[in-house]
């Protein structure tokens, strides 16, 4: 029969947490946790690691650069360029400058339309100023008369450039945790019925029958409701955002 052998301190040898004992075991660790869970789980995790340090940034930068060269971007991502971006430290500055100059995706506009301004405000989740370049950007999209009046006709809205307006959504939803964008206000408006005063009610845009009031009584921050931004509603009545939530570049998805 065989020796066995016996743990002079079975407290803390049988343990159920896990012990990590070096850094290269601490990132290994984290990666095969964020490889591993839900999305919701992903994204506590990736705040969990920024609130590590040093260490954590270092998983962070390199699950975020993996992901990227995968093309395998999505809402945990955005979170994580957010995080790397508000750490502010020398590392995450070199890194950020080497990889993600151009951002975490590519903003190719058909109509040559600059996104990197909208971007930049998203990912230091400076929600008011993105919404007002955002509204900028429509106009750019539905030409030099929307520009020149700062808003856009309803008529206007469905000659919008499908592509462009699902990279709008998509910067809006990547840097949001996929709480605000225009598809979000369309899934909503669909599950309200197509009601539009049940749905002002849920994004937060009208509280009874008192209208909310831009911009100092809208919400600039996560805290916001769900689908509370971008404020279409800017575009001027119930049929321009009709046509926002009904365009092609939608409806081609459902």
């Amino acid at each position: 029969m065989d020796d066995v052998q016996t743990n002079p301190n079975p407290s803390v040898a049988d343990s159920d947490a896990p012990v990590v004992s070096s850094p290269a075991e601490f990132m290994a660790d984290f990666l095969l946790r964020l490889q591993s869970e839900s999305e919701k789980n992903q994204l506590k995790l990736v705040q969990e690691l920024a609130n590590k340090g040093e260490s954590g940034l270092e998983v962070l930068m390199k699950w975020l650069l993996e992901r990227r060269n995968a093309s395998l971007v999505g809402i945990v991502d955005g979170k994580a360029h957010q995080l790397l971006v508000a750490a502010d430290t020398p590392k995450t500055q070199e890194f950020l400058a080497t990889h993600l100059d151009e951002g975490l995706i590519a903003l190719r506009s058909p109509r040559d339309i600059d996104y990197s301004a909208l971007a930049h405000h998203l990912v230091r989740q400076e929600y008011q100023e993105a919404d007002r370049l955002t509204l900028e950007k429509l106009c750019e999209l539905a030409g030099e008369m929307a520009t020149q009046r700062r808003w856009v006709y309803f008529t206007e809205v469905d000659q919008l450039p499908s592509d462009d307006l699902q990279l709008i959504n998509r910067l809006w939803q990547l840097y949001s945790e996929g709480r605000f964008g225009f598809s979000v206000q369309r899934e909503l408006w669909l599950g309200a019925g197509k009601n539009w005063e049940r749905l002002w009610g849920i994004i937060g845009w009208k509280s009874g029958n008192t209208w909310t009031r831009y911009p100092n009584e809208f919400t600039w921050d996560m805290t916001a409701p769900r689908g509370h931004l971008p404020l279409s509603n800017q575009l001027r009545g119930v049929r321009a955002i009709s046509s926002l939530l009904n365009h092609p570049a939608w409806t081609r998805q459902d």
